[in-house]
């Protein structure tokens, strides 16, 4: 196969990271988690108190701290924190740490980096719009909101009420959304897939059997 780029975008809760993650496995392509990017930046954030409406003291910080990837595994400053960025905390807040231009930049620059030169897997929420438009597959994935609370209720697995969860959720949408610097939307040239009644393989085998008829396997 051919370097190719593929692009998954999506709210919350929709399957993008783990759908992103099998399919990187399944036809032996790099995966690179954009989200925790921004993850690991919130959580460095909080754990300094900086104010997440401080947006000069968040890009010092973006612009010097060290985000990189191995085994699937994200690193700040060479410290893993694949575990410590998907506490409900560092969900909350992360929205309003990526919101800022610079901050979408310095990381947009960083994945591009990463993928030049190689076939990868992205997920994120402005993948085919902003950071790999030239990709030759963008899939967008949905479901309701019941049913992406349900998932991230199920993967925090601790004691939360799913209510507060749906609110969570509701308001992540609509800060994505709306906010100026590369809002959450679909690429116009996107394949919509409602993951809220599919399995994971079923979602899957539907994105490869695209690409494999796109590349002619």
């Amino acid at each position: 196969m051919k370097n190719i780029h593929i692009a998954i975008d999506g709210p919350a809760g929709a399957g993008k990271s783990t759908i992103a993650k099998r399919l990187a496995q399944e036809i032996h392509i790099d995966y690179l988690d954009t989200g925790a990017m921004y993850r690991a930046l919130t959580y460095h954030i909080l754990q300094l108190n900086v104010d997440v409406e401080d947006e000069e003291t968040i890009i010092k910080e973006a612009e010097k701290i060290d985000i990189d990837f191995n085994n699937n595994c994200i690193y700040l400053n060479g410290i893993n924190v694949d575990i410590d960025i998907r506490t409900q905390k560092v969900s909350n807040n992360v929205s309003a740490v990526s919101k800022f231009a610079r901050v979408r930049e310095l990381m947009v620059d960083k994945q591009r980096e990463i993928a030049n030169g190689k076939s990868v897997i992205m997920d994120g929420r402005d993948i085919g719009t902003v950071v790999l438009p030239k990709a030759e597959y963008k899939f967008y994935l949905d479901a309701s909101i019941d049913i992406r609370a349900q998932r991230r209720y199920e993967q925090l697995d601790q004691n939360m009420d799913i209510e507060e969860l749906k609110r969570d959720i509701a308001n992540r949408d609509k800060m994505d959304q709306t906010r100026e610097v590369s809002p959450l939307k679909k690429a116009d040239d996107a394949i919509v897939i409602d993951t809220s009644n599919m399995t994971i393989d079923e979602v899957l085998q539907t994105m490869k059997s695209i690409i494999n008829e796109e590349e002619g396997e």
